[in-house]
């Protein structure tokens, strides 16, 4: 670049500022040529005093318009309005801080003609943009103007952008200036009474809350206390098929029998029979008494009577005892052991280890379950043979002689003998092994017939088919023996078994279609009927098969 005078052709601006507004230049005074505008006046017609412009070479334009009006080369020129500051606007009700006051605008040092700005005071409200002149460019809101030989002054941007809110409503001014802060005198009142309101509110709730949880302190001893939650009272109804509805209904009859002797005492569990007294019990709770000896009745309630033994058979394990002076008693209705089917719920109630009024429930495990206990003498009188009923109801010791009733609390069975896990002998009665869910019960059709023998004649009668069996006889069947008592004939004569033309050395091995395997089952099976009853046998002799039938006799128990 030269020392800044055109020697060649000139660069021509295809837009130029508006007549009248300071052009750009270099820190020379020169005037780069513009454009002249559509209504110029010829030079020889220009009014005397006017400054003529010189006429602009016609043709084709060298280049292209250029729409943001830069300089093609870089040189100075008009520059883009700078955006507008877009400052944040405050939330509602924060005072919003007065705005400095704008410095007034000074003449250039280069422009001596130009006139001074009357300083003001305060700010003062904005005002609407003037309106260009038609024709005239478009003046951004922001400018920077050079004089003609120095650097420009650069002009205040307008009152109405500095609070410019681009959010704010159309239509509406561009400044809301709030109150200055601190002068919201209503404001400040209205909040003083919300305050005062806020705080009165808090004061009821927690005023209420304090005198609950005083409250809930005193009735339920300190915060320290637990208070569990429990269901309410019930009235204690229960279905009547319930074990506790059977047992409510059961218990008022049983009692607990305390017997004693000369040489040994025990304890047991009886059921009262009818309103006379009559209490049916097992004969081995009762054998320890003897012919002396003292026979207690406690009855649920607790109340206490003496007893006395009315009659007993050990063949069947069966007694009858009786209580005088005692009223209000409640019979324990009789059920029907031939009703019984395997699997039916039965509730067992007695005094195990002397724990009276206790009460057990499972089901009927078997039927016709042919047992023997008893035998401590050695000499067979105080052998029981029963067709029992077998329960899975824990029975212990203390528990014989008591009820297992149905559903119904109904009896079905004299509860009277448990299976002992530790002796592995058998059945035992009244022995200190606890229940491994082996109970046996007397069918009652069995325990009513031979209470009501008792009752009416002191004694009971068995059935019997006058023949003497072999013991030893290890076979499947019940062998008759070769030799009866005192070396008299197994087969007595004229019995039932002589009638129907049984003889020694014939084995039985059905009665009444029911297989039997040994003596003892064919005794348990005789037992369970009455004498006078007609039972079909089938037996082999010497390999064949024979049918008998015989009406079974009688004999007197002990």
């Amino acid at each position: 670049m030269d020392d800044g005078k055109p020697t060649g052709p000139q660069a021509k601006w295809w837009s130029r500022p508006a007549e009248g507004r300071p052009s750009r230049s270099g820190p020379e005074n020169r005037k780069p040529e513009t454009q002249a505008p559509e209504n110029q006046v010829p030079e020889d017609q220009a009014p005397e005093g006017r400054e003529v412009q010189p006429s602009l070479p016609s043709g084709p334009p060298l280049h292209e318009p250029d729409e943001y009006s830069t300089p093609p080369y870089g040189g100075p020129g008009p520059w883009a309005p700078a955006p507008p500051v877009q400052r944040p606007t405050p939330a509602h009700g924060t005072p919003v801080p007065p705005q400095a006051a704008p410095l007034p605008p000074q003449p250039s040092p280069v422009d001596p003609q130009a006139a001074p700005v009357p300083p003001q005071s305060s700010p003062q409200p904005p005002h609407p943009a003037p309106v260009p002149p038609q024709g005239a460019p478009e003046q951004p809101p922001y400018a920077t103007t050079h004089g003609a030989g120095g650097p420009g002054e650069q002009r205040s941007p307008s009152s109405q952008w500095g609070q410019y809110d681009p959010w704010g409503a159309p239509g509406q001014p561009l400044t809301q200036a709030g109150p200055p802060a601190g002068t919201e005198p209503g404001n400040r009142k209205n909040r003083r009474g919300g305050a005062f309101a806020g705080v009165l509110l808090l004061t009821l709730v927690a005023s209420g809350i304090g005198g609950g949880v005083g409250a809930y302190i005193e009735r339920t001893g300190g915060l320290t206390t637990v208070e569990l939650p429990q269901a309410s009272h019930d009235n204690g109804d229960r279905a009547p098929e319930s074990v506790a509805g059977i047992a409510a209904s059961a218990l008022p009859s049983v009692v607990t029998l305390h017997v004693s002797g000369t040489a040994e005492s025990g304890t047991g569990t009886g059921f009262v029979l009818d309103a006379r007294g009559h209490i049916l019990t097992n004969n081995h709770v009762v054998a320890p008494a003897g012919s002396s000896g003292d026979i207690t009745v406690t009855f649920s309630s607790g109340e206490t009577a003496a007893a006395e033994l009315v009659g007993k058979d050990s063949g069947y394990d069966l007694a009858v005892v009786r209580v005088k002076g005692v009223s209000g008693l409640k019979p324990l209705p009789l059920g029907n052991s031939d009703n019984v089917r395997v699997g039916d719920p039965v509730v067992a109630i007695g005094a195990p280890f002397d724990l009276s009024n206790t009460v057990t429930s499972g089901i009927i495990s078997a039927k016709q379950r042919p047992i023997t206990a008893g035998g401590e003498k050695g000499d067979g009188s105080d052998i029981s043979y029963v067709d029992a009923l077998q329960t899975d109801a824990p029975i212990n010791p203390g528990n014989s002689g008591g009820p297992l009733v149905d559903t119904q609390a109904h009896v079905i069975g004299i509860n009277s003998a448990i299976r002992a896990a530790d002796s592995g002998k058998g059945t035992e009665r009244g022995g200190q092994s606890g229940s491994i869910g082996l109970g046996f019960a007397i069918p009652i059709n069995q325990g009513k017939r031979v209470a009501e023998e008792l009752i009416n004649t002191g004694g009971a009668t068995h059935p019997v088919i006058g023949v003497t069996l072999d013991m030893k006889y290890t076979g499947d069947g019940a062998k008759v023996g070769e030799k009866g008592p005192e070396d008299g004939p197994a087969v007595t004569k004229d019995g039932p078994a002589a009638k129907a033309g049984i003889r020694s050395g014939d084995v039985i091995t059905e009665v009444r279609g029911q297989r039997v395997h040994s003596g003892e089952e064919l005794i348990v099976k005789i037992r369970a009927h009455r004498p006078g009853d007609r039972l079909e046998l089938r037996l082999t002799r010497g390999g064949k098969e024979l049918s008998v039938t015989l009406t079974l006799g009688s004999a007197s128990g002990t």
